[in-house]
Protein backbone atom coordinates (compact mmCIF):
# COMPACT_ATOMS: atom_id res chain seq x y z
CA UNK A 1 0.00 0.00 0.00
CA UNK A 2 2.96 2.45 -0.51
CA UNK A 3 3.14 3.29 3.38
CA UNK A 4 5.13 2.40 6.48
CA UNK A 5 3.48 1.68 9.68
CA UNK A 6 5.79 2.82 12.48
CA UNK A 7 3.79 1.22 15.49
CA UNK A 8 2.50 3.36 18.67
CA UNK A 9 5.97 5.78 19.93
CA UNK A 10 7.90 4.49 17.81
CA UNK A 11 10.11 7.29 16.66
CA UNK A 12 11.04 5.92 12.95
CA UNK A 13 8.85 8.52 11.75
CA UNK A 14 11.88 10.95 10.31
CA UNK A 15 14.38 8.48 10.30
CA UNK A 16 12.89 5.53 7.75
CA UNK A 17 11.98 5.72 4.03
CA UNK A 18 11.76 3.23 1.32
CA UNK A 19 15.05 2.83 -1.07
CA UNK A 20 13.82 3.34 -3.88
CA UNK A 21 10.72 5.99 -4.26
CA UNK A 22 8.32 3.69 -5.94
CA UNK A 23 8.05 0.68 -4.32
CA UNK A 24 5.90 -1.03 -6.15
CA UNK A 25 8.48 -1.48 -8.53
CA UNK A 26 9.31 -4.96 -6.42
CA UNK A 27 11.75 -3.33 -4.48
CA UNK A 28 10.01 -2.29 -0.85
CA UNK A 29 13.52 -2.01 0.86
CA UNK A 30 13.77 0.10 3.44
CA UNK A 31 16.12 2.30 5.77
CA UNK A 32 16.55 2.66 8.98
CA UNK A 33 18.87 6.10 9.78
CA UNK A 34 20.38 6.92 13.19
CA UNK A 35 19.63 3.84 15.00
CA UNK A 36 19.15 3.37 18.39
CA UNK A 37 19.00 0.42 21.02
CA UNK A 38 15.16 1.33 21.06
CA UNK A 39 14.86 0.04 17.67
CA UNK A 40 15.43 -3.56 18.81
CA UNK A 41 12.43 -5.54 17.48
CA UNK A 42 10.97 -7.37 15.21
CA UNK A 43 10.18 -5.63 11.86
CA UNK A 44 8.04 -7.23 9.35
CA UNK A 45 7.51 -6.44 5.55
CA UNK A 46 3.89 -7.25 4.37
CA UNK A 47 4.02 -7.25 0.31
CA UNK A 48 0.89 -7.58 -1.28
CA UNK A 49 0.14 -7.84 -4.87
CA UNK A 50 -1.98 -10.67 -6.31
CA UNK A 51 -2.06 -12.70 -2.74
CA UNK A 52 0.36 -10.99 0.54
CA UNK A 53 3.29 -12.13 1.35
CA UNK A 54 4.90 -11.37 5.09
CA UNK A 55 8.79 -11.61 6.15
CA UNK A 56 9.77 -10.69 9.16
CA UNK A 57 13.50 -9.94 10.50
CA UNK A 58 14.88 -9.45 14.01
CA UNK A 59 16.97 -6.28 14.22
CA UNK A 60 19.17 -6.41 17.51
CA UNK A 61 21.03 -2.64 17.66
CA UNK A 62 23.63 -2.71 20.18
CA UNK A 63 25.51 -0.05 22.77
CA UNK A 64 29.08 0.75 21.11
CA UNK A 65 31.42 0.18 23.83
CA UNK A 66 32.89 2.77 26.26
CA UNK A 67 36.69 3.78 25.13
CA UNK A 68 39.20 1.58 26.92
CA UNK A 69 41.14 2.23 30.07
CA UNK A 70 44.28 1.61 30.33
CA UNK A 71 47.03 1.56 32.52
CA UNK A 72 50.70 -0.17 32.80
CA UNK A 73 52.04 -1.63 35.60
CA UNK A 74 55.87 -2.00 36.39
CA UNK A 75 58.56 0.19 36.32
CA UNK A 76 59.32 2.01 33.58
CA UNK A 77 63.11 1.46 33.44
CA UNK A 78 64.76 0.16 30.24
CA UNK A 79 65.66 -3.63 30.12
CA UNK A 80 62.60 -4.65 32.71
CA UNK A 81 59.42 -5.65 31.77
CA UNK A 82 55.60 -3.84 31.70
CA UNK A 83 52.71 -5.29 32.09
CA UNK A 84 49.98 -2.74 29.70
CA UNK A 85 46.33 -3.18 31.11
CA UNK A 86 43.56 -1.89 29.20
CA UNK A 87 39.54 -2.66 30.21
CA UNK A 88 36.59 -1.48 28.55
CA UNK A 89 32.68 -1.67 29.57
Amino acid sequence: DHHVDYGSGSGLQDRVAFVQSDPSQYDASISLANLQESDTGTYQCRVKKNTIAVHEVIVTVQEKPAAPQCWFEGELVEGSSLLLRCYSR
